[in-house]
């Protein structure tokens, strides 16, 4: 059983993964309408984690006696001056998705719930590894550059991150 704090965490965090999963989908259409196949393909697979994290909390809150809610979403930034802008965004939304997932662990340890403490070690790997990659990504981005080969290339390795099934871990 949940208590009405940690239920009530854990939905703010269902929250917080439908609005990424929009910010995602949105970043997605603007790559695509803009010519970067691979980065909008890598856009669109990383709003569908997003969401499948969404879900797992769902899940999670109502096999536990909570009741999940779906709320009402802001509506994400729709374009960006460049794809650099747009991937330090990405990694900055990273960084504040950590800090709630951090947050909750906290407060799941400070209630002595470790059903819902262990439950949330899944998310922590999941940020580190999220942070990680967005971070490798923006390192690239900044080698590049203003370089217009370099962003041909960067666009197909992108691309080549989502054929390979690094953005859908298979969690």
């Amino acid at each position: 059983m949940l208590s009405k704090n940690i239920e009530n965490s854990l939905n703010n965090q269902i929250h917080i993964e439908a609005e990424s999963s929009q910010i995602y989908l949105s970043m997605a259409s603007w790559a695509e309408t803009h010519g970067l196949e691979g980065i909008s393909k890598f856009m669109y697979a990383q709003s569908d984690e997003e969401r499948m994290h969404m879900l797992k909390l769902v899940k999670y809150i109502n096999e536990r006696g909570g009741h999940a809610q779906v709320s009402e979403l802001k509506a994400p930034k729709t374009s960006y001056k460049t794809f650099k802008e747009m991937f330090q965004e990405l990694y900055e939304h990273e960084i504040f998705v950590s800090v709630s997932i951090n947050e909750l662990v906290h407060i799941a340890f400070s209630e002595k719930d470790y059903a819902t403490h262990n439950f949330l070690q899944w998310y922590v790997a999941e940020q580190i590894e999220e942070e990680a990659q967005a971070k490798i990504i923006l390192d690239k981005i900044n080698l590049i550059g203003d370089d217009k080969g370099g962003l041909y290339l960067f666009d197909r390795d992108v691309q080549q991150l989502t054929l390979n099934g690094s953005t859908s871990k298979g969690h």
